[in-house]
């Protein structure tokens, strides 16, 4: 059973769909369902994440410090295999230990976004173990905690709006240095292959569907394949600029503005004339 904090932070997060308030508010968490190692039952903890590219997040077992490993971590020695929960999408993956120079670099990115990951260290003499959590593929589309197609897409976009404004904040508070930390560059580049795929699946799926079943949206999504284009390139704008060791911060910066007021724009019109459709039927 969960302790009474992180069965309060649960409650929350799946009442809001991953949404938190208090000191919670601007942290990437998510919930993560293990097996018992000696029970076998479920156990559903709130852990903090870091994007990692490709399908994969990296948690980090530090049990603020404590020398004893969290009992999650422990569990998925056992039963590598979990169940995630962003508040939107929900998914199994593969934990994977990191070790070596891959936990190594991992760990470096964690403690340059949140200097607490080190001082947990320092509290304790174990070897804080770094886990990549890999989604496994599965045929079909995603599980969405949705109650409807038109909530199922408002979600989505709010998670990419959610995301920006966390990259943002990043920018403006991490980058005094003259310099993008190699965790922040990770988070723009999953973000930006993120939308892609989100766009590409909409031209190729979704709107040749509705366009279908509703004639007369023709001209819907025309301008709505016309603002895929347009934000196409601010997103590769974005990617140059922060896998571009040497250009100034404030470039990037720039980027993730523009992108920004160009993505919020399309995501309002977008839900406004496909939302109705994607409910007509329910």
């Amino acid at each position: 059973m969960p302790n009474e904090f992180n069965q309060q932070i649960i409650d929350e997060f799946r009442a809001n769909k991953g949404r938190l308030s208090g000191y919670f508010a601007k942290a990437r968490l998510l919930l993560l369902t293990t097996t018992g190692a000696r029970t076998g039952t479920p156990h559903t903890t709130p852990v903090g994440y870091l994007p990692d590219g490709a399908g994969r997040v990296l948690v980090i077992a530090s049990a603020g410090g404590s020398d004893r490993h969290p009992d999650w971590y422990r569990n998925l020695l056992a039963h590598p295999q979990v169940g995630v929960d962003s508040g939107v999408f929900r998914y199994e993956a593969r934990a994977l230990v990191l070790d070596g120079e891959e936990r190594e670099r991992a760990w470096a990115r964690a403690v340059e976004a949140d200097a607490g990951w080190a001082a947990y260290q320092r509290k304790t003499e174990r070897l804080i173990p770094v886990v990549a959590l890999q989604e496994i593929g599965r045929p079909g589309p995603p599980d969405i905690n949705a109650s409807s197609p038109g909530e199922a897409i408002r979600l989505v976009h709010d998670v990419f709006r959610r995301e920006l404004a966390l990259i943002r904040g990043e920018m403006t508070n991490g980058s005094g240095g003259g310099t993008l930390g190699a965790q922040l560059r990770v988070n723009c580049l999953t973000f930006c292959q993120g939308l892609r795929n989100h766009h590409a699946g909409e031209d190729t799926v979704m709107f040749p569907l509705l366009a279908d079943r509703h004639p007369g949206t023709a001209p819907v999504f025309r301008r709505l394949r016309e603002e895929h284009e347009r934000i196409a390139a601010l997103v590769e704008d974005l990617r140059r600029a922060v896998t571009d060791a040497t250009a100034d911060p404030a470039t990037a910066r720039a980027e993730v503005e523009r992108l920004t007021l160009e993505l919020e724009a399309h995501l309002t019109y977008e839900e406004e004339e496909l939302i109705p459709l994607l409910d007509a039927g329910n």
